[in-house]
């Protein structure tokens, strides 16, 4: 008879699903929320030593903050930087030394990074540097780690994958309900150490629901992981007992599979790979120089009214956890062999309306924000791990977040450029990277030509054995890649 634990598997399978759920939605992707932590350390005066005193063109002594401004979009500068340059790293001991060790390592970073946050005072403003970063390159091993689950799921393998990146982008909101809960009376720290305690359910999922190497795809027969249970047999008269933490053994046909596989090298040097890395990096960077510099834009646009921006980075933060919501129609339109989301389109559209200096106008550019971001890591993770060798998925992932990482450093170049020659007027550099978001169109063109290739050539080769209507959809061209 087959052991209990194999009979549960479904459930083991359902139960690592929700609890990774858990940990992406409220823990993985909170540096994204920045946006209301930074109004929170504002309101307290981090960083107060940055600003000065000057006198406007009315002859009044006022206090000029661009100095503070500017350490908290280095702030977030650095710590994006670094959840992307380190990835490469992330993928390499994922890869090299599996789950266990990789998540181990993610979990102390996040929970170090929660402490530096929870011990922070604005004589203490530095520790939210290394504090931010650590939970921004943690919280991405965590996210790294979870979506080898979608191998479980076979079929809706995109799916799972998509909502995982979906809720990593909404665990933005994270940092709205520690705003919330300041506002009523609880101290940051009590709200930071309360994040840090959850490091006891990262730990436990580490243990009873991962296995020790990696999730392989396609999954061998019978395949188990985590802990098992105990097994007893009875042999010549005695019973002997088996305990043990199971491994993700390949199927015997996988040293075969292999054989054929694409190298490392081949795969960094294809087409697919340098486009890919373009498209991510050109709408990442939109991204990053809003969020970073969203701030101080609506306080322009306000007229420094607080109130009127605590209201707007309320609304941002509350459209982001909305997420969640929108990235399983990206994974069900993949899993369906569907058309591939405009997602250039929506990266467009969003930046042109966050050019424009209407403040109402911003609401609505927040959910385009949203829904394109939903789908950007999304798709690029799907991308990857369709179209090159699953044996190379950890460095690919990581290697393109980390070349993607260093051209976001320009984020930091565009702040600049707006306070010190543009005198807080982001409207040039918005244009500029509005333009800049045409050349990510290259990577869906480059993929329909593809597909379009393959489809003429399938139906070539069809007709001289039969006159049927053969259909290729983008997936499957990926997966002719490998």
């Amino acid at each position: 008879m087959l052991p209990q634990c194999l009979k549960n598997f479904n459930v083991r399978k359902c139960l690592t699903f929700i609890t990774g759920m858990v940990e992406c939605l409220f823990f993985a992707g909170i540096v994204l929320g920045w946006a209301s932590l930074g109004f929170l350390f504002k309101a307290q005066g981090f960083f107060g030593s940055f600003c000065v005193n000057t006198t406007n063109t009315d002859g009044l002594q006022v206090q000029d903050c661009r100095g503070q401004d500017e350490q908290f979009s280095l702030v977030f500068t650095i710590a994006s930087f670094l959840m992307n340059f380190l990835t490469l790293l992330n993928g390499l001991i994922f890869d090299r030394f599996g789950t266990l060790i990789a998540r181990l390592f993610g979990l102390a970073l996040h929970t170090g990074g929660l402490l530096m946050l929870a011990f922070a005072t604005p004589t203490l403003s530095m520790l939210v540097y290394p504090g931010l970063s650590c939970i921004a390159v943690g919280g991405f091993m965590l996210l790294l780690t979870n979506m080898q689950v979608a191998n479980l799921f076979g079929a809706h393998r995109s799916t799972i994958i998509t909502v995982y990146n979906g809720a990593f982008d909404s665990s933005s909101g994270v940092f709205l309900l520690v705003k919330f809960a300041y506002e009523s009376g609880i101290s940051l720290k009590a709200s930071f150490l309360f994040l840090a305690a959850g490091s006891i359910h990262h730990l436990l999922r580490t243990i009873f629901l991962f296995p020790r190497t990696t999730i392989p795809y396609p999954l061998p027969d019978n395949y188990k992981y985590g802990i098992s249970c105990r097994r007893s047999r009875k042999t010549n008269g005695t019973v002997e007992t088996d305990s043990k933490m199971t491994m993700d053994d390949n199927p015997p046909d996988q040293e075969e599979l292999k054989k054929t596989e694409k190298t490392f090298r081949e795969c960094i040097l294809s087409k697919f790979f340098f486009l890919v890395l373009l498209w991510l990096s050109v709408i990442q960077l939109r991204h990053f120089v809003f969020i970073g510099t969203l701030n101080p834009a609506l306080e322009r646009l306000a007229d420094g009214d607080a109130s009127i921006v605590s209201k707007y980075i309320n609304a941002f933060a509350f459209t982001q956890m909305c997420g969640l919501l929108v990235a399983p129609i990206h994974g069900t339109i993949l899993d369906r062999h569907k058309r591939k989301p405009p997602v250039p389109v929506l990266a467009l559209l969003f930046s042109i309306c966050s050019s424009i200096p209407v403040l109402p106008l911003q609401y609505f550019t927040f959910v385009m924000q949203m829904i394109d971001f939903s789908f950007l890591y999304g798709g690029m993770t799907v991308f990857v791990a369709v179209v090159f060798p699953p044996c190379h998925f950890g460095k690919l992932y990581g290697l393109i977040t980390t070349l993607s990482a260093v051209f976001s450093l320009l984020q930091y170049a565009c702040f600049a450029v707006v306070e010190e020659l543009l005198d807080g007027d982001p409207l040039y550099v918005n244009i500029a990277l509005t333009v800049l978001i045409l050349f990510s169109f290259s990577h869906p063109l480059n993929v329909f030509l593809h597909c379009r290739k393959l489809a003429s050539q399938r139906a070539k080769a069809n007709t001289s054995t039969a006159t049927k209507t053969v259909t290729v959809t983008e997936v499957e061209s990926m997966v002719s890649l490998t």
